[in-house]
């Protein structure tokens, strides 16, 4: 019960609770109104930087998925172009994370990262299928125990201006890992071939424990 309420914060948090609780004080000398405010802010602050922990499947015939929020797209498409997949079919699944989700994000699979590559771009509602294309946003190649490649894309949204990575190239993952998170609002859009799509549209999902797709 304590870690439902008290949950472990993740370190991009802490920063930004320290400054939500000075100027909490701050305004508190100055009006109570404001200073009650900006509590709910720090609170909200607080909960935003949540990193629960999940427990996987840890079954290479599943991917669970690598984000807790709202399925926005399913469907066959082309590889991203940015990895050179672009003459490749894949079901790509698009969930989109608002404000109040956990935005700490996982690996779909257990595998190896054979590529990450950031791109710069724009800030655009991160549920639009656009943003896939033009926001700012980070892509991993994680290959599987079977060889297949499995994209993770993190998509920055409207007010997010940071994608953290918590993972480099070449590095083993276990199915659930935390790879990194985006701070305030996003997306993470997951490409895969060989998989059966487990979910829909407008279905909600949690990191590392809803399972996504199945061989």
């Amino acid at each position: 019960m304590t870690d439902i309420i008290f949950p472990k914060i993740h370190p991009e948090g802490y920063k930004f609770l320290v400054i939500a609780i000075l100027i909490t004080i701050i305004l508190y000398f100055f009006s109570g109104f404001l200073g009650l405010v900006s509590l709910v802010i720090t609170v909200w602050v607080y909960y935003f930087f949540r990193d629960p922990e999940r427990v996987s499947i840890n079954d290479d015939s599943y991917l669970v998925s690598p984000a807790d929020g709202l399925v926005v797209q399913v469907e066959k498409t082309e590889g991203p172009k940015e990895l050179s997949l672009e003459s490749k079919k894949f079901t790509k699944v698009g969930i989109f994370m608002n404000v109040f989700d956990c935005h700490v994000n996982r690996t779909p699979c257990s595998g190896k990262t054979s590529e990450i590559l950031y791109k710069p771009g724009k800030f655009l509602n991160a549920s639009l299928d656009k943003a896939s294309e033009d926001n700012e946003r980070n892509y991993y190649k994680i290959t599987n125990n079977q060889g297949q490649n499995i994209i993770v894309v993190q998509i920055a949204g409207l007010i997010a201006r940071r994608i953290v990575c918590e993972i480099s190239k070449d590095q083993d993952l276990k199915q659930g890992d935390r790879i990194g998170m985006i701070r305030f609002g996003s997306r993470v859009d997951v490409y895969f071939e060989n998989y059966t799509s487990l979910v829909k549209v407008n279905q909600k999902t949690v990191a590392g424990e809803t399972l996504l797709a199945k061989k």
